[in-house]
């Protein structure tokens, strides 16, 4: 029986850490190790997380807690990567869900299916502390003809980045990222591990519900703030394909990184009408130009609401 090994990042976790363990105690699959990284934590996760050492333990999962000065989510999966020993790998949020069988049925298609290097499932986002109040369904449609979540993910086109719905052979994570070493800078850590396999070609998909995804409510901020955090996480999510790009095969970076920056340049500059700010509309403007071509469309925005030609 295979090894799955499930990698946690976690920072600041102590009011979900309790539905996170129990999770991975009702899991129906037998052979499991736990690597929980603490992001530097300033509550009570440490104590939490070892609470939970014994009951692990007695029901045969290797338990491996490991601290870390805070450095951010990818940077404590990218810890997590270089201790993990399983034949399987699973990193799923420590504020998300899995149901009992979640294990179970993406090792059963990954061992029905030795083909197949990445299984995807789906999930259901939910209120946190309302798990009844649907938000909406988390899926990937499966591609009819060829593979495409390379390219889906580089583009974020019909996909979600919930890990808790991905489960990748290690065996395809060590030849498609050698030296386990992925992009560490905050924003996200799911394509950096998503990316190197699915170039692969090798994806599969379960028609299950198999996670849950738990939507805090914050307070809503004015609406100019929002459009900046909007673009500040489009940069952000550009750097890490970009960077993650970098450490593939030279002939990929080639091939994607004009597109890719074009690609966010037009998406930063589409969310800078609502900052309503005449210099963050230039700014943006003025990138896209330089990776790019606007469109008649955004050429005649521009002048809209910066009363300025080119």
């Amino acid at each position: 029986m295979k090894t799955v090994s499930i990698v946690t990042p976690c920072y600041n976790g102590e009011h979900y850490l309790d539905r996170y363990f129990q999770s991975i105690l009702r899991q129906t699959y037998p052979k499991l190790e736990l690597i929980f990284i603490n992001d530097g934590s300033t509550d009570c996760t440490e104590e939490i997380a070892l609470s939970y050492q014994k009951k692990l333990e007695a029901k045969g999962i290797r338990f491996v807690y490991e601290y870390q000065k805070n450095a951010g989510q990818a940077a404590a999966l990218n810890y997590g990567l270089k201790l993990f020993k399983g034949e399987y790998l699973t990193w799923p949020d420590a504020d998300d869900g899995m149901t009992p069988d979640c294990i179970e049925k993406k090792v059963q298609y990954l061992n029905q299916h030795p083909d197949k290097e990445i299984c995807v499932c789906q999930g259901v986002a939910v209120l946190d502390n309302h798990e009844h109040t649907f938000v909406e369904n988390m899926r990937r449609v499966p591609p009819q003809q060829e593979e495409t979540l390379f390219e889906d993910m580089i583009y974020i086109r019909n996909v979600f980045f919930t890990p808790g719905g991905y489960m990748v052979r290690t065996s395809a994570l060590d030849e498609a990222i050698p030296n386990r070493d992925i992009y560490s800078g905050r924003g996200g850590q799911n394509a950096q591990v998503i990316l190197p396999i699915a170039y692969r070609g090798h994806v599969g998909y379960l028609d299950d519900v198999l996670f849950t995804y738990y939507v805090r409510e914050n307070s809503h901020s004015h609406q100019i703030n929002d459009a900046k955090k909007t673009i500040e996480q489009i940069e952000r999510y550009e750097r890490i394909v970009l960077e993650t790009l970098k450490r593939m095969p030279p002939e990929v970076m080639e091939r994607y990184q004009s597109s890719v920056q074009e690609h966010y340049a037009r998406w930063a500059f589409g969310n800078t009408i609502e900052t309503q700010d005449p210099k963050t509309i230039k700014l943006y403007f003025g990138k896209l130009c330089k990776v790019g071509r606007p469109t008649i469309k955004e050429r005649l925005i521009y002048i809209k609401h910066t009363h300025r030609l080119f």
